[in-house]
């Protein structure tokens, strides 16, 4: 994935993957992701540093976390 947590493009040397056949995908639906809301932010050099060391992807990664713990907190009041 790249910064913004989009997918890479496909190795073209790749060998193909097997057909998943007509019955995998008979049922499948469409599921378009939320847009996300662009917003400024102040962390913490260090918060920041941390996840931008992790690679690519530490903004989805930031906003994977901050979902999280507002999972966790909406299960705790309800």
């Amino acid at each position: 994935m790249d910064e913004r947590g989009e997918i890479a493009p496909v190795d073209p040397d790749a060998p193909p993957g097997p057909s998943l056949g007509d019955e995998f995908w008979r049922d499948a639906q469409l599921v378009m992701p939320e847009a996300k809301t662009p917003i400024s932010l102040r962390v913490d050099a260090d918060v920041l540093d941390w996840f931008k060391a992790q690679g690519p992807g530490y903004q989805t990664r930031m906003n994977a976390v901050l979902k999280s713990y507002m999972a966790a907190q909406l299960r705790k009041a309800g």
